[in-house]
């Protein structure tokens, strides 16, 4: 089985690279952050018209949404309005697959990029990020189970270990990887011991990045990128963890995300 997360920043303006992933890596759900669509607007066969039948969608006009499309029939579809906002950024299904005896639940996650500022006092957009991020961590530790599997993932925006940035030094100040928002991410992982499944194959010593801002005009050649777009485990999967991808290619293509997919495969 293959997994996919990608923050693909207007999923109508940029559906035709989806596709062209679809067609290229063949996984079996691709989960989207930042569709920045509403529901009614949501180019639905864009994906079917490729095997994509089955579809979860939270959207909103021009900004947030996330979107999970699969191949596997999708059960349990919730939508979630974290610290009472309902802005499209949490949604979940759950699947099953042969050779594993339990469902398992995938949340599609796009946390707030919290502002420029990292002072909870001054910028309610930190707040929010670090009040989001609390509750996700008390939800997990409430709702995790043993008769499923969980799979957690999305454009987390948060770069937490020394390697996921270009420079910790020069970002420790920079919101995404400040020592405050690091804190409340390890919190969350360790809610139900998630295993973050990059670094379960990609050394902590070695550098990954998953975004480059626009802002660089030659992104490769400064390679000033953070590792934001995360794939999260449950216990119970990591023995099927099975390889990585991110695919770097893709912020070369014409009219790009910011963000690459990332992808994570499991052998059942």
């Amino acid at each position: 089985m293959r997994i996919c997360t990608w923050n693909i920043n207007s999923v109508r303006l940029r559906a035709p690279i989806v596709q062209d992933l679809m067609r290229q890596h063949e996984p079996d759900i691709v989960c989207l952050q930042e569709t920045k669509t509403p529901n009614d607007k949501f180019p639905h066969d864009a994906f079917t018209q490729l095997g994509y039948n089955h579809h979860h969608i939270d959207g909103i006009k021009g900004y947030n949404g996330v979107a999970i499309l699969s191949k596997r029939p999708l059960k349990d579809a919730q939508v979630y309005s974290r610290v009472d906002r309902e802005d499209g950024r949490h949604i979940s299904a759950a699947f099953t697959v042969d050779g594993f005896a339990k469902p398992i639940e995938v949340h599609c996650i796009y946390i707030p990029a919290g502002g420029d500022e990292p002072d909870r006092e001054i910028n309610d957009k930190f707040a929010h990020k670090l009040d989001f991020v609390a509750e996700l961590e008390n939800w997990f530790s409430a709702n995790h189970s043993d008769d499923k599997a969980m799979i957690a993932l999305g454009d987390f925006n948060i770069a937490p270990l020394e390697h996921d940035v270009w420079s910790h030094k020069q970002l420790l100040k920079i919101v995404s990887h400040t020592p405050i928002e690091v804190e409340a991410l390890t919190k969350m992982q360790k809610s139900i011991d998630w295993v973050d499944a990059l670094r379960h194959f990609i050394p902590e010593d070695e550098k990954c990045y998953t975004w480059w801002s626009y802002r660089n005009r030659d992104w490769r050649k400064s390679n000033r990128g953070r590792r934001l777009d995360h794939i999260w485990v449950t216990p119970d999967l990591k023995p099927h963890l099975k390889a990585q991808d991110i695919l770097l290619d893709m912020r070369d293509v014409e009219k790009p995300s910011d963000h690459v997919p990332v992808f994570v495969d499991f052998a059942f």
